[in-house]
This record gives C-alpha cells, structure tokens and sequence, in this order.
C-alpha cells in the first residue's frame, strides 16, 4: 500500500465473505467493517466533532467538489488541512465530486478532458479535470482521496456504459500519475482509492476491475450502485464486482447506506461504507431503530413515553421519550434534529461494530440472519 497505510486481515466468516480488519493511517488505525457519516462541507449536520467521537465515528467524508467552491482549498490548506481547519485528528476521507457530475448533470459537460460545470452558488463555470481533482484533494489533505470518475446513470445502455467506464478508468490512470508527482512535493501521505464502475453490466464491471488493479491503489471502491437499479440487481452486481478485487486491499462501498444494506454488503465482504441516509432522515424525521423505522411526526407517538429503541444505549434513548422528540419535530426545535442525528449515527456506527463483533466470533452468519428477520425497512 501506499506509505503509512496498511489494510490487516483478522477474521473473515466461513459462511459468508464478511471481514474484519484493521486499516492503519497516518491518523491511527481503524476497525473495519466502518460507516463513515458524511460531512459534505466539513460538518456532519447538527453534530459536533466531539460528539462525533463520544459516538466512536472513526473516519469523516468530506466532499471536495463543495469545498472547492467555499471556502476553497488553498484556504483549507493555509489553515492546516482538513483536519486543522475542522478540528478533526482521525482519518477523513475526500470524496472526488464524480457523484455531483452525476446529481448535478444539468448544470455541466462531460468530455475527455474532465467535466466543465456551473457552480450551484454563483453559476460561475469551472472545469474539473482528473489532474485539477488531485491538486485540490491534496490540498484538503484527507487520508483517504478517490480518483475522478462517471458516475454512470441507471438505466443506461450497455454501450453508454462501456463507453463512461473506459472514461472512469482513464481518468484514474492520469489522476494515478498526478498523485504520484504531488506526494514528491509534500510530506503528508494519501491513499488514492480507485472507482470501479459499468453499470449493471458484470462484464464491464470485471473489466474496470481489472484495469483499476492494474495501477496497483491503496484500496478500491465500488461506484455507481444505488442510483436506481432494483435491490436484487445491485446486489447481484455488487458481489461480483468484489469477487474481481483485491482481497489484501480495503474495499468501500459508496453512497449505499440503509442498515440492510449495510449488513447485506457486509456479508458480500464490503469493508467501507458512507452514506447521507441516517443523517437526512433524522433531519426529515426518521429515526432508524433495530425493528424498522420510526417516523417522528406520526400523531401515534404524541404519548408515548418511551424510548426509541428501549435495547439502545445513546444519550437520545436513555433520556428523552418519543413524545418529547415528537413535540421537538412538530414545534420545528432544532433539539429535535440534533437528537434524532445523535440516535441515527450511533445506531449505524453500532450496527458496524456489532458485525466486527460477530465476525471476529465466527458468528455472522447467523447474526445476519437474526438481524434481518426482526428488521423491518
């Protein structure tokens, strides 16, 4: 692996291809499988960084599209990196802005070159090649930064596939060689992770796999899943995807993020996961519970009395009432928010652990089946 990070392999299930591992950093060593709350701009909404670590999150996601355009990068740089501008010492992962290609497709211009976009603030124009991707991720200084990619639409033709995942795999051998020449230049290591894409289409997914391999990355990730395929599909192409990558290296799932799909990816021997689901959703009024969801605004909660989830330990559970968090949605406080994200984050960040736990034991495949039959989406 790249200097200063190594991925360790310390259990796998017999049963399944779930692992646990551990994933050294320059920034100290974390437990996989892991959930990383995402802070697009540097904050995970509603929370601090203490609060964060009081609810043992080991890496944050950072969005380096959002970043460049405010505050800027150099700025983040004069200011420490990441992780002195935002008072964060473990690891942080950046992400690439390939997704905002994708979410934001009216506003840019894919080409060989990179994607010139309009920014969603002032409609100032921009271009993002793979090269510009890397400067700017290398001044944000995260631990983890991903090569730019097509984030590749579902549906799609197999044709517009091919033709997006040849780009995907170009443009990571040219941010390969960018990184290279910037980490001559500075002191501070970084693990460039690869993005595999193609669609649904395993032959094409194979492909990419192959060719990403090939410039022999820190760790690899899977792309462009949960953008609209049917559940059994990315699955299906999720667990193929993984067969064709690199055991020895970690390997993170993007943008996927609800608890059975979490466990699900788990099982497929998925090591990284990040996702904007458990913090949306507490902010829309969803908390996530170890039987399903509960909805906060319901008028059925305005007297019950209690708890979430009455097996849960975190301050929101051990405190305060579904009632009052109904009553705190309702009059809009923003207690309520941060409660209900403080709950979501620990359930997910528990949900990993207790998998390492079982894992460790030989004992996930039927926790996975326990944990499944009793959830309810």
């Amino acid at each position: 692996m790249a200097r200063d990070f190594a991925f360790e392999l310390v259990a796998q299930d017999r049963r399944t291809g779930a692992r646990a591992g551990l994933l050294h950093t320059p920034h100290g060593t974390v437990e996989t499988p892991l959930f990383m709350p995402v802070g697009t701009q540097a904050a995970v909404k509603t929370l601090s960084q203490q609060d964060l670590e009081g609810l043992g999150a080991q890496v944050l996601l950072a969005n380096a599209y959002h970043l460049y355009l405010r505050p800027g990068a150099e700025l983040v740089a004069r200011a420490g990196g990441l992780h002195g501008f935002m008072g964060w010492g473990r690891p942080i992962l950046t992400d690439s802005g390939g997704f905002q290609v994708f979410s934001l497709s009216g506003l840019t211009r894919i080409e060989e070159e990179g994607v010139y976009f309009r920014s969603h603030l002032d409609g100032s124009r921009h271009l993002f090649s793979p090269e510009k991707v890397m400067e700017i991720e290398h001044h944000l200084g995260a631990d983890f930064i991903m090569a730019f990619d097509e984030c590749t639409p579902y549906p799609c033709t197999e044709e517009y596939a091919r033709n997006s995942m040849e780009l995907t795999v170009r443009w990571a051998q040219r941010c390969a060689a960018r990184h290279t020449q910037l980490q001559q230049e500075q002191e501070v290591p970084q693990a460039l992770f690869g993005i595999v894409q193609g669609s649904v289409y395993p032959a094409l997914r194979q492909r990419c796999a192959a060719e990403l391999e090939a410039l022999d990355l820190p760790g690899y990730a899977v792309g462009g899943l949960g953008v609209g395929e049917p559940p059994e599909m990315m699955r299906e192409t999720l667990t193929s995807t993984l067969s064709h990558l690199p055991a020895h290296k970690p390997r993170y799932l993007m943008g996927v993020g609800l608890p059975h799909d979490l466990v699900e990816g788990v099982a497929a021997g998925v090591d990284m996961f990040d996702c904007v689901i458990p913090t949306r959703n507490a902010r829309n009024g969803t908390a996530f519970t170890r039987l399903g969801r509960v909805r906060l605004k319901n008028a059925v909660l305005a007297e019950d009395p209690g708890p979430l989830d009455p097996e849960c330990s975190c301050l929101t559970c051990t405190r305060y009432s579904r009632a009052y968090l109904r009553h705190l949605f309702q009059t809009r406080e923003i207690l309520g928010l941060r409660l209900a994200t403080y709950h979501n984050l620990h359930f997910f960040l528990e949900l990993m652990r207790r998998m390492r736990r079982a894992i460790i034991a030989g004992e996930f495949a039927g926790w996975q089946a326990e944990f499944l039959a009793a959830y309810r989406d």
